[in-house]
């Protein structure tokens, strides 16, 4: 078997519009645009989960959360507590102690595994999942400079754009890495804040907020304000500092990015490496009336906007370049995915519910017969999506929806009182009932617990089996 190395890129927050490969025009991405010329762009690449710890350790392990137990953004457990905090205080805990990720397998398997950025899935002092090298956020966002992180064990404040320090790190990374590596490259960007000081300068480098001066944003329609929406809309809505600093974000990152290709091209490993980049969840910024993404509004939503995330895969001699794929993929199947590609074999006791979609990067095929549904939750709400249809299901009362996507794109109009799709509700009801019971570890299945977008404060287990562990809504 011929050596593969891995780098794996995950933005914070970044919905598929905003990346000029995309047919967004208004925001410059230049090195997205490269990955996609050099590689496939999947059009529907579904998160796991529309907030970013959930959809993050799916990503690792193949598991929907229900199975894996982080049902929310982990708000507490990411360092030991601060005697001096207001709040009561959490220990830190790594929420997926003892669960297989694809990085741990690909470790024992002799891979040189390295993480630099957003961990975000507890006890961000350790590092963990095979990652042998480790520079990390110490919890999952704040401000571009003077960044909370942990170095060499150490917490500490970054003065640097977080941006430019989590490049400059994995870049290090990886000038000691020995084939074959993995390199888990992970920004904090767009998420935000994007407009509050950060320096004198702002958050972002002036010269790329700059460039959005002038820029019409006909990508974000600041639409009426939705009547669930929350926290992020009422400060950000109709603000044109606040969109620049997204598109600002996401151009600063897409730089370092084209920085990392470059030194796989100098190194001379770049025809060796699968590159893969992604989002942890989707955004909206006004879309719908509403900034942020499925705890953009409570209840919780799964719009396009918040589910549907980039995805770019480019491994030059192996990917066809330049095409594009309509294949329903989820997060859930990178854990098979990745172990395919690089090991040819998947764990015989991977029991979720990933498919591998490597024939798809190969282009042997388009599509296959079972990537005809994709699936998400957040806590109690869940989505099932086909082709042309979305059903969105609230444990226990509602409120439900369905879309019919081939008429209704935008999702304006929900059908779900329609006499005439009583039995595609039904239907679609019980196919996304029947698909989670076969997936759902029953100690930790979220339809159950009173999770509310405002971030869970522990892992799940015998002494905190719900209570006390998500956040209430304010």
């Amino acid at each position: 078997m011929s050596v593969t190395n891995l780098v794996f890129i995950l933005s914070d927050d970044q919905g598929q519009w905003a990346a000029g490969c995309y047919g967004n025009d208004d925001i410059h991405t230049p090195n997205l645009d490269r990955l996609a010329a050099t590689g496939m762009r999947f059009d529907r690449c579904f998160c796991t989960s529309p907030v970013c710890s959930p959809s993050r350790a799916s990503y690792l392990t193949g598991q929907i959360p229900s199975a894996h137990g982080v049902h929310d953004w982990i708000r507490d457990g990411n360092v030991p507590p601060d005697e001096e905090a207001a709040e009561p205080a959490w220990p830190a805990v790594p929420y997926l102690e003892d669960q297989a990720t694809y990085s741990s397998v690909l470790a024992a398997n002799g891979y040189d595994c390295a993480l630099s950025g957003k961990w975000h899935l507890g006890d961000s002092m350790t590092p963990q999942a095979g990652y042998d090298r480790w520079f990390v956020h110490q919890r999952g966002g704040g401000p571009y400079y003077d960044a909370p992180v942990v170095r060499d064990g150490v917490r500490e404040r970054e003065p640097n754009y977080i941006t430019d320090a989590i490049t400059d790190e994995a870049l290090s990374f990886l000038d000691g890495l020995a084939e074959p590596f993995h390199l888990s490259v992970q920004y904090t960007a767009p998420h935000s804040p994007w407009t509050a000081d950060g320096n004198a300068d702002g958050q972002h480098p002036p010269a790329i907020t700059a460039r959005y001066d002038d820029c019409p944003f006909k990508s974000c329609p600041q639409e009426p304000m939705h009547p669930d929406a929350t926290g992020l809309t009422r400060a950000n809505m109709g603000s044109h500092e606040s969109i620049k600093g997204y598109f600002a974000a996401v151009t600063a990152m897409d730089r370092q990015i084209g920085r990392i290709l470059d030194r796989l091209e100098d190194r001379g490993v770049r025809d060796r490496t699968l590159v893969v980049f992604t989002s942890d969840n989707g955004f909206s910024c006004g879309h719908h009336g509403f900034w942020g993404k499925g705890n953009g509004t409570f209840p919780m939503n799964m719009y396009e906007e918040s589910v549907l995330v980039p995805c770019l895969a480019s491994h030059p001699g192996r990917i066809p370049a330049g095409e594009t794929t309509d294949a329903m993929v989820n997060g859930y199947d990178f854990f098979p995915t990745f172990l395919e590609y690089l090991l040819e074999c998947v764990p015989d006791g991977y029991d979720g519910p990933g498919r591998s979609i490597v024939p798809v990067l190969e282009g042997t095929t388009s599509e296959t017969d079972d990537r005809i549904v994709a699936h998400s939750e957040y806590g109690t709400v869940r989505m099932l999506r086909t082709d042309r249809w979305k059903y969105v299901h609230r444990y226990p009362y509602g409120p439900h929806q369905l879309f019919d996507l081939a008429n209704d794109p935008e999702e304006r109009t929900n059908l779900i009182e329609e006499p005439g799709h009583a039995d595609r509700v039904a239907a679609m009801r019980a196919e996304l009932a029947d698909w989670f019971a076969s997936y759902v570890d029953p100690d930790l299945d979220g339809s159950q617990f009173p999770v509310t977008g405002r971030g869970q404060h522990t892992r799940i287990d015998e002494e905190t089996p719900g209570e006390g562990v998500f956040h209430p809504r304010d």
